[in-house]
């Protein structure tokens, strides 16, 4: 097990005392994949004009915001091509329906998202896929500058998709210059991975490796020398980001199980037909270790009582699997109504329930975006009216860092307005207003957040307009750029 610092141990466990005690959480991960591979959210089509690009997004943003989100997973690297200016990969046919083609009018989508979703105090996580290079052979447009053309002995063809041969160390040097471009010239707050390592199995199909097998294997057997392969990809990331902008995040959001406890005794008790250690080579718990990743994201898509892999016992499991790192639970509102569990309005918010159950969860992140579009089962109303009520703070990472900004100052103005200024050297992006019962210990670990306010220096608060402050004292702190907070102080 890795070893975690008393120092850090203590900001952990005091993290989780204000998570486990405020109505609704003030520090909580909530978090929307937007996924941009065969246009399932965003853009909704790939010949929308720049316009309709920009007002779906804005329509999205404004959307979860209501909902309570307060983070954006977007996918902007499909299939080893860019829904941004990239200097090492042609444009994503998602965007134009032409790999290769600029928007035009001219424009960077990735800038403007990044804006977009700063401004209403968000945090934007920039979703890569790593390893797919085609999504389909026959139907998937490819520019004459892509990498399957430039350097075709780089990939390797398995089902009807072509992969970047994880193997190869020229692949892995790829890749790294791909994370490096982004977090040197974009201001993003998380670099995101998902399942897709080596691809999931096809019954009767081996993955084509055995050639670079023999040549880099070292001694290591198939299966080793896979995990080793992604290994060496996430610690070569994990050491461009802590050098180039060490404040950027960095997660995966895995396949649900990590092994069957019927392979490994540190397994789950579940029957999963795949699983990441054994058949995507991600073994999640290592990086976990190592800490070479910021926060997990199981993709917990099933519910619960599900035989083969039940949602509290996967939930219980990777709850006892975080070893001080973050821990938010991918849900899967998209499944509403696909069977009788899922078309139980009462399915999402006890899992939700469950989750906030444990201490060392601290959020979700839902796939996919499109389906909080027709509200199903009434959960887009339900998180809104009751579970993301109140807005939170993105959970803050000790590890990247534990300093606190200054106190804000406050000047009072007529009309129950006060101004709200900020001098100190951290960087912020927001003030938060909390309530605190009257007689109560003024800790903020015993407060409410009920509103933020998006502002770098100063800002000004209209009292009268703030929610739920009937017997209840007003305070304000500033937020930094890493979601820690200053000291509070009282306003009313």
């Amino acid at each position: 097990m890795k070893y975690i610092s008393p120092f850090i141990l203590f900001a952990f466990i005091s993290f989780q005392k204000l998570h486990a005690q405020a109505v609704v959480p003030n520090y909580e991960f909530r978090g929307v994949w937007v996924a941009s591979v065969e246009n399932i959210d965003w853009p909704s089509k790939k010949d929308l004009s720049v316009a309709d690009q920009k007002a779906e997004f804005i329509h999205l943003l404004d959307m979860h915001q209501r909902n309570g989100m307060n983070v954006m997973v977007v996918q902007i690297r499909p299939a080893a091509d860019a829904l941004y200016a990239s200097k090492v990969e042609p444009w994503s046919e998602y965007l134009t329906g032409t790999q290769g083609v600029a928007p035009s009018p001219y424009y960077d989508p990735l800038e403007f998202m990044i804006t977009e979703t700063h401004k209403r105090g968000m945090e934007f996580h920039a979703w890569l896929n790593p390893y797919r290079a085609v999504f389909n052979l026959t139907k998937s447009s490819i520019a004459s500058n892509h990498l399957t053309k430039t350097h075709p002995e780089w990939f390797l063809v398995y089902g009807d998709k072509k992969y970047f041969n994880p193997g190869l160390p020229e692949v892995r040097e790829h890749t790294a210059k791909v994370v490096k471009d982004l977090v040197s010239r974009y201001d993003i707050d998380g670099i995101h991975m998902d399942d897709y390592f080596y691809p999931y199995r096809i019954t009767g199909k081996e993955f084509p490796d055995e050639k670079d097998f023999e040549k880099y294997g070292n001694g290591l057997n198939k299966e080793d020398w896979r995990r080793s392969n992604c290994d060496s990809i996430i610690l070569l990331i994990h050491n461009i980001i802590g050098n180039i902008n060490p404040r950027i995040k960095f997660g995966i959001s895995p396949f649900g199980v990590w092994r069957n406890k019927e392979k490994d005794p540190m397994g789950s008790d579940t029957k999963a037909g795949q699983t990441n250690y054994d058949d995507l080579y991600a073994d999640i718990l290592l990086w976990l270790q190592k800490g070479w990743i910021d926060y997990v994201v199981p993709q917990l898509y099933w519910e619960r009582g599900f035989k083969v892999a039940d949602y509290d016992v996967l939930l219980d499991w990777w709850n006892k699997h975080t070893y001080g790192r973050q821990l938010y639970i991918g849900q899967a509102i998209y499944r509403a109504g696909s069977n009788a569990a899922w078309k139980s309005p009462d399915e999402l918010p006890k899992q939700i329930q469950e989750l906030r159950s444990y201490p060392t969860t601290q959020g979700s992140v839902y796939f996919s975006s499109k389906s909080f579009e027709r509200n199903p089962n009434g959960w887009a109303d339900s998180l809104r009216n009751n579970y993301y009520r109140y807005p939170a703070l993105v959970p803050p990472m000790p590890w990247i860092d534990n300093s606190v900004p200054s106190q804000p100052l406050v000047e009072k103005q007529a009309n129950n307005l006060i101004k709200l200024v900020y001098k100190g050297d951290k960087k912020i992006k927001e003030f938060a207003v909390l309530t605190l019962t009257l007689n109560t210990e003024e800790k903020f670990a015993l407060t409410q957040i009920v509103q933020l306010v998006v502002a770098d220096k100063t800002a000004v608060v209209d009292l009268s307009k703030i929610p739920d402050t009937k017997d209840k004292r007003i305070f304000v702190v500033a937020v930094d750029l890493n979601n820690n907070i200053s000291p509070m102080v009282e306003v009313k």
